[in-house]
């Protein structure tokens, strides 16, 4: 512990301690869950427990959820906090209409089909089967809330195969964390990283938005979306696709070009993404004319806030130093000047 603190900012750095080790507990509970069994709620489970409708299905399956991750949440006992301020907060019935609303699944249709070892196909998330569908809540004392989405009926996803892995699917995550990003640009926007299009598609509805650069490196994924999917864009003459690496195309093409907003979408989660985020990162000061936007910006950030936890807390003066150094403002401070 930072021995410059005073006695009552240690009292404060404890209990963010405590708070740290609580957000741990939730996550591996959570995704030893999603990654073992996500399916293991199921409608009859969730009947039995709401009864003659006495209680809400989402309070169902907190209450069973609970049950599986092995919490004992009786009056006293300290998982009653982990469930009541986590799990609680964290679990939400979604609407599979509205998300079947969204113009991408209203109007591109994506066919069954193999293309060398990749597939084209539908998913499905079974009803009650546990996902994450949006970056987590921070809330002002730094608990990290994942947000956990069931349906209560089945729901298909447009996905890409490879080897039979699930290469990259649009799925409620994507579009919930995409769609911040998609009503601020505007202009002459770069993407980088192709997937199924759905941010060129979402991107060419806007009226905002003059032209698309997507650049993506694997030219299998362009021949895909030039031959399936691009076919369907109702604006493709908005779209331009460039074959480049995307650090060879920041360093070397962008500040020659003219443009307005850039979104970079490299990684599959965390555990790939945090490294080139971080890059990447740098590289924004080199072309400082152009806004830069990340998918899934706030979960590397929780994960950065993790590595420099102890950093910041033996680097401070005082609390309000720590919870500024923690805030998701100054990582990204962090994160555009550190230089390895």
């Amino acid at each position: 512990m930072n021995q410059k603190l005073s006695p009552e900012d240690i009292e404060k750095v404890n209990s963010l301690t405590r708070i740290r080790e609580w957000n741990n507990r939730f996550s591996w509970l959570l995704f030893d869950y999603l990654n073992d069994n996500p399916c293991m709620i199921t409608r009859e489970l969730v009947e039995s427990v709401c009864g003659d409708g006495l209680l809400s299905e989402e309070s169902a399956f907190f209450a069973l959820l609970t049950g599986f991750c092995g919490l004992e949440t009786e009056s006293g006992n300290p998982d009653r906090i982990i469930a009541d301020e986590y799990f609680r907060q964290s679990i939400k019935k979604l609407d599979a209409s509205g998300y079947r609303e969204n113009p991408y699944f209203k109007n591109i249709l994506i066919p069954t089909v193999r293309f060398c070892n990749w597939e084209l196909k539908y998913e499905k998330y079974e009803p009650f089967e546990a996902f994450i569908f949006n970056e987590p809540i921070l809330k002002d004392d730094f608990k990290e809330i994942p947000r956990i989405g069931f349906f209560s009926e089945p729901f298909h996803f447009p996905c890409v195969m490879e080897d039979n892995h699930e290469w990259m699917a649009i799925k409620p995550d994507e579009i919930e964390t995409m769609q911040p990003v998609l009503d601020l640009i505007g202009g002459n926007v770069v993407t980088f990283g192709l997937g199924l299009g759905y941010f060129a598609y979402m991107a060419s509805l806007n009226e905002n938005v003059r032209k698309i650069v997507v650049v993506e490196h694997d030219a299998r994924v362009i021949q895909l979306f030039e031959k399936f999917i691009l076919p369907q864009f109702s604006h493709k003459e908005k779209v331009e696709i460039v074959e480049c690496d995307a650090f060879e195309f920041i360093m070397k093409q962008l500040p020659q070009k003219s443009f307005d907003c850039a979104f970079v979408d490299l990684w599959h989660d965390v555990s790939d993404g945090l490294e080139i985020y971080l890059r990447i990162k740098k590289l924004e000061l080199i072309n400082n004319s152009i806004k830069f936007y990340y998918w899934i910006e706030d979960t590397l950030l929780s994960a950065l806030r993790s590595q420099l936890f102890d950093w910041v807390i033996n680097n401070s003066a005082s609390y309000d130093d720590v919870a500024s150094g923690l805030s998701n403002n100054f990582l990204k401070k962090i994160a555009e000047t550190n230089h390895d």
